[in-house]
């Protein structure tokens, strides 16, 4: 794909469940996260099947070592303050079944991994993100066999963001027959998509360990969300009794139901591979999303036909207090709430992401925008005392970029193709930011208004390596993909236009570059251009909206995330629309009056005056929703809505007049003195009939706590419930300035993964029982292992009146 206006007809799949097997496309799968054993230390003779290891901690897949370690500032600001290491983990194990090959698959490990199995090197695999597999039955033995795993983050300030350590995802034993489906080996796309008529060829490659001469065959089938067959074709592969082979099917659906971000309908696809008529391997599990995809350098972009804005945001992998070891359910709760202010796309920042997201974005009806790397062959600035103070360190992952960005690429793409929900294959992020680490002449001329680390350096890096590296790597996702168009987010576009990285790629990323849009837009008339990271603010957002050939924008970001700190004591970077524990902030709903198509309210307030400073000219988007102030201060009231007017009602009378929306700022504002109430807004259509409201009331003094879980049982194997702990007054009014220390206990078959308190200057420590409220409000992560019964939760706060919630633990 080239410069020319993209038409592309897509077929993805998702998972309805957590399985694995259309992941990986074969075998008979099973989670192997229990019975592993640790240590953060590093001795060879790890690696020995005698070793002693009876004094190692036991831990529970996935697991983060960083994040159960102290903060400190004399660690890396860029990843939290916390620190890396060395540890290895060790898994004793005995083969049960028969199988032919047992392969181990690791989800995720960061990083630099190398995998032992009785002693003998199965292989490394340094980047930290990428999922990979080793084949087991070389090196499997009788009775007692140990897999141990090294794991190198000794580099601790590797990242600009954190990325936590250790083996953070799930990981899982396959067993399979010697000849089988291949890792990743199931792929498809539709030719074409009508009302009346979906075309979906199917590939799917088989693996011959040894001879076999048997007649191999290939069945497809396509069932509905009912579980009716709508298409099935059966068709033979090639029959030479050595070397792996393939197999191509068709499979024609009548008046297709299209997988949409309001209706994303998903088919489920069985794929099966017979020896002489039999059932040998098989995919049964994969769901199927069809829709089309259509981009236009003077409209934007299409979704099924429709011309749609991406309203998106970029995403890093952590859940605060967990670190990058984060349960699916929690992940479900993130997307469900930024969808819920309007969010419809994802980008996974900067690099491939648990499998679990991918679901999700599926089953919710969210785009992607999936992501190789933030580094190339050189490394970047890694912040150690602040973002953008002091000298920053050189640690990265440039060192091995040579050897695997390829393979690296290719795997990203053969994983996670099947996925509805992705719509573009980003090959790098920033990797073009003036002068770090590349430069050029045109650094030195004066229409560049993007930051920069000083004019033309003809001694760094040049710049027209960037286009070389581009044109590669586009080339390596082509090769496994071409049904999405490649981008990349460009940070120096004013460099990046005098290489061949804008004309490598297909879709042209431009990050915090709004005001290059119309100019470059009329210099490339037929480049596709969109913002691929943006600032918060309004103007970014009708850059994006009031032009057609913009088809959206990605905000920084959807959520509070760890590193890149501006220093101690700050843990982490505090520009999400939602917090560490995935609660919406002020921004959130400013967000979502712009974005939402769903009637939007929200009041916020600040005093005009601040230690003698007058904020009368400040319109705050981060204003909290407080209302205990002192008897007539004059106060600000912001209101967010997507309502054409609003007005004030303070205990029901109206202290703020009718006012109408604001199209420059975004905000409706009354200055009004306080007295306590009930404050609300009333977000109103053209006649004065209310659309929305938004309610914030004085609160007495803390009196007591107040849980509720969002759900009453869960599954007994690793369920995973998430408890909203309030600080309440007497009359069971919230109190948003309280900052009550509180303890959870957890009696049952469950245990208290964390307590987020989303606070980012709480450098505390996360790993125990107990942890102080922030506006009001603690976050308490439950999870259930492995027996089902009851679960007591109790919640306990000096001077406070406790509270406890019950759950049920259940088999499934």
């Amino acid at each position: 794909m080239k410069k020319r206006i993209l038409s592309l007809f897509v077929l993805a799949t998702t998972l309805l469940a957590p399985t694995l097997r259309a992941q990986v496309s074969f075998g008979q799968p099973t989670k192997w996260d229990a019975g592993w054993l640790f240590s953060l230390t590093d001795d060879s003779t790890y690696v020995r099947t005698a070793y002693d290891d009876s004094e190692w901690a036991k831990v529970l897949l996935p697991h983060d070592w960083s994040i159960t370690q102290p903060m400190s500032p004399t660690l890396a600001a860029c990843t939290g303050f916390l620190p890396g290491g060395i540890g290895w983990y060790r898994k004793h194990f005995t083969i049960a079944d028969d199988a032919a090959r047992h392969y181990v698959y690791f989800e995720g490990v960061y990083n630099r991994s190398e995998v032992y199995l009785n002693g003998h090197l199965l292989g490394r695999r340094p980047n930290g993100y990428i999922s990979f597999m080793y084949d087991l039955t070389p090196y499997l033995q009788p009775g007692d066999n140990v897999l141990a795993v090294r794991v190198d983050h000794s580099r601790s300030a590797d990242s600009r963001w954190y990325t936590g350590s250790g083996i953070y995802r799930d990981v899982w034993m396959v067993a399979a027959p010697e000849t089988h489906i291949a890792q990743w080996g199931v792929g498809w796309q539709a030719t074409s998509i009508t009302d009346r008529q979906a075309t979906v060829g199917v590939e799917v490659k088989v693996v011959k360990n040894k001879p076999d001469a048997r007649r191999l065959e290939l069945a497809a089938t396509l069932l509905d969300a009912d579980g009716k067959t709508v298409a099935r074709q059966r068709v033979r592969v090639a029959d030479s009794p050595t070397g792996d082979t393939s197999g191509k099917l068709t499979l024609k659906i009548a008046k297709p139901q299209l997988w949409d971000l309001d209706t994303p309908y998903l088919y489920t696809l069985h794929t099966e591979l017979l020896a002489d008529g039999q059932r040998i391997d098989g995919c049964d599990d994969t769901p199927v999303g069809l829709r089309t995809l259509h981009f236009d350098p003077d409209r934007g972009f299409a979704l099924n036909g429709r011309w749609t804005k991406v309203k998106g945001v970029c995403l890093h992998h952590d859940a605060g207090v967990l670190g990058a070891a984060v349960p699916r359910e929690v992940w479900g709760r993130r997307l469900r709430n930024l969808k819920a202010i309007g969010v419809n796309a994802i980008r996974m920042s900067h690099n491939p992401q648990s499998p679990d997201v991918y679901d999700w974005c599926d089953r919710l009806g969210l785009l992607v925008m999936d992501e190789a790397s933030d580094e190339w062959e050189f490394p970047k600035r890694k912040w150690i005392k602040g973002w953008n103070k002091g000298e920053p360190g050189f640690q990265g992952t440039f060192d091995f970029f040579e050897e695997w960005i390829d393979r690296d690429v290719a795997d990203m793409v053969r994983r996670d193709r099947n996925h509805p929900s992705i719509f573009l294959w980003s090959i790098g992020n920033e990797v073009d930011y003036p002068n770090d680490p590349y430069s050029h002449p045109v650094l030195n001329g004066s229409s560049i208004s993007q930051p920069m680390f000083g004019g033309y350096n003809p001694e760094a890096p040049d710049a027209m390596r960037i286009g070389v590296i581009a044109k590669r790597l586009a080339a390596v996702v082509r090769s496994v993909d071409t049904s999405r168009p490649v981008t990349g987010a460009l940070a120096g576009v004013v460099m990046s236009n005098e290489t061949a990285y804008p004309e490598a790629v297909d879709v042209v990323g431009y990050n915090y570059t709004e005001d290059r849009y119309d100019t470059d837009h009329a210099k490339y008339p037929k480049r596709v251009i969109y913002g691929s990271e943006n600032r918060p603010d309004i103007d970014a957002w009708y850059a994006a909206r009031d032009r057609d050939f913009i088809f959206g924008q990605f905000i920084w970001t959807g959520t509070d995330y760890l590193g890149e700190s501006n220093g101690w004591p700050a843990r982490g970077f505090y520009t999400g629309l939602l917090d560490f524990g995935s609660f919406e902030k002020p921004r959130g709903h400013f967000r979502a009056s712009l974005w939402s198509e769903k009637p939007v309210t929200y009041i916020g307030t600040y005093p005009l005056r601040v230690e003698g400073r007058s904020l009368s000219g400040f319109l705050s988007t981060d204003a909290w929703d407080i209302w205990n102030y002192q008897p007539g201060q004059e106060i600000r009231v912001v209101c967010y809505t997507n309502a054409p007017q609003a007005r004030l009602l303070l205990d029901g009378q109206e202290v703020g007049p009718m006012k109408p929306y604001d199209t420059k700022t975004g905000i409706i504002h009354w200055d009004i003195p306080y007295r306590p109430g009930k404050l609300e807004a009333q977000g109103c259509d053209e006649n004065g009939n209310t659309l929305s409201t938004y309610v914030i009331q004085t609160s007495g003094r803390p009196y007591a706590l107040r849980a509720t879980a969002d759900r009453a049982s869960l599954p007994a194997r690793r369920g995973t419930a998430h408890v909203v702990i309030e600080v309440v007054d007497e009359a069971g009014v919230p109190v948003k300035l309280a900052d009550s220390d509180i303890t959870c206990r957890v009696d049952g078959p469950a245990r208290l993964l964390g307590l987020e308190g989303s606070d980012n200057d709480d450098t505390g420590d996360y790993t125990d029982n107990r942890q102080r409220a922030y506006h009001g409000r603690l976050l308490a992560y439950i999870q259930t292992t492995g027996e089902a019964g009851t679960v007591k939760v109790t919640f306990a706060s000096p001077l406070l009146r406790g509270t406890e919630v019950t759950l049920k633990a259940v088999e499934e």
